[in-house]
């Protein structure tokens, strides 16, 4: 299938994953995997790893040459961070795709309808006034509803204007929700000073503090909401050529629309939730599926939850090593490689898709 959008711009290159994308994309995965366990102030080689892993498995009787304090780092600390970074950042990068092609804009990110905006009022009200540390229960808690609220308000305020079967009104009552958030949180924040280190530690994002608690909380959001997105991966390839088109195709846009958004707010709401604000994921993977793989949606939608993954994991480990034994906040690391793929993307909006 071959569809040229509404302006002219190039085909979109409707095509499925290859095979050795397939092998490479899973390989990348695999290898983020095994560096994320295995690189710390604790190292733990490959074949370490693997023999600990089978001796958990029932019936293969594998005695694992590990020692129990390199047991303990491996499953107790390093295994939950690893495993919530893959899920948060094939989260990031899926509903990125999902946003690019609902609203026709290759520079569309997660945080479009102002999800990181109510996430960061949720929490800095839930640090301000519930007095919750960084490490406290109810902060996951208070992030996915301010950024689920958030949403809401942009969805009411784009149809009161009466427009909100286009992008454009989605896209600019989100703004408008993201400046008043912004607003309101900055006041609580002048008015609770004591808490800013907490509020900003939160802001720019990190697994520091990991858990399979954690991991079990977000996991249920992220997979409705990537299965969601997957199962509407070749009905954005069909919207890619334009709202009117594809209405005459037989799609009912505004209710796509509304599904799709819905699902990549709520699944970024949970990721967000449990790492903080990690900005350009969204922006970085899928792109970078564009250029080596396919413009389809067919190949970016799902090969962006698994380069999402791994690409997430390799950050956070930069994030923990480059500085150790301190540790930098991920979104620092992710703003460093976004920033200038961002300016990239923006000089080549005209003809990316």
């Amino acid at each position: 299938m071959t569809a040229v959008d509404s302006v002219g711009a190039a085909p979109v290159r409707a095509r499925g994953i290859s095979r050795p994308w397939r092998f490479l994309s899973g390989a990348f995965l695999v290898a983020a995997l095994l560096v994320g366990l295995g690189v710390g102030p604790v190292g733990i080689g490959i074949g370490g790893i693997a023999e600990s892993a089978l001796s958990h498995v029932p019936f293969l009787h594998v005695h694992s040459s590990l020692s129990s304090v390199q047991e303990a780092v491996l499953w107790q600390i390093r295994a939950p961070r690893v495993v919530l970074a893959a899920i948060v950042g094939g989260m990031l990068a899926i509903a990125g795709s999902a946003y690019q092609g609902v609203f026709h804009n290759p520079l569309a990110d997660p945080y479009l309808l102002g999800v990181a905006a109510g996430s960061g009022l949720g929490a800095t009200i839930a640090i301000a006034y519930g007095h919750v540390g960084t490490e406290g229960q109810l902060l996951p808690v208070a992030s996915f509803i301010g950024g689920l609220t958030a949403v809401a308000a942009a969805y009411v305020l784009g149809r009161s204007a009466g427009a909100v079967r286009t992008a454009g009104s989605l896209v600019l009552a989100g703004l408008t929700v993201t400046l008043f958030f912004t607003a309101i949180q900055t006041f609580v924040q002048q008015q609770h000073t004591n808490t800013l280190r907490d509020v900003y530690s939160w802001l720019l994002g990190g697994f520091s503090t990991a858990s399979w608690r954690q991991v079990a909380v977000a996991a249920p959001y992220i997979a409705v909401s990537s299965v969601a997105i997957l199962l509407h991966r070749r009905v954005l390839d069909v919207l890619s050529v334009g709202d009117e088109e594809a209405a005459s195709l037989g799609v009912n846009v505004p209710r796509l629309r509304l599904l799709l958004v819905i699902a990549a707010t709520a699944g970024t709401a949970a990721a967000v939730a449990v790492s903080g604000l990690i900005a350009f994921v969204g922006i970085i993977v899928p792109h970078t599926i564009r250029l080596l793989v396919s413009t389809s949606y067919r190949a970016v939608v799902p090969l962006s939850i698994v380069v999402g993954a791994g690409f997430l994991v390799l950050t956070d480990v930069l994030a923990r090593t480059v500085i150790s034994p301190a540790e930098l906040p991920i979104g620092v690391v992710t703003a460093f490689f976004g920033a200038p793929f961002f300016a990239v993307v923006l000089r080549t909006s005209r003809t990316m898709r």
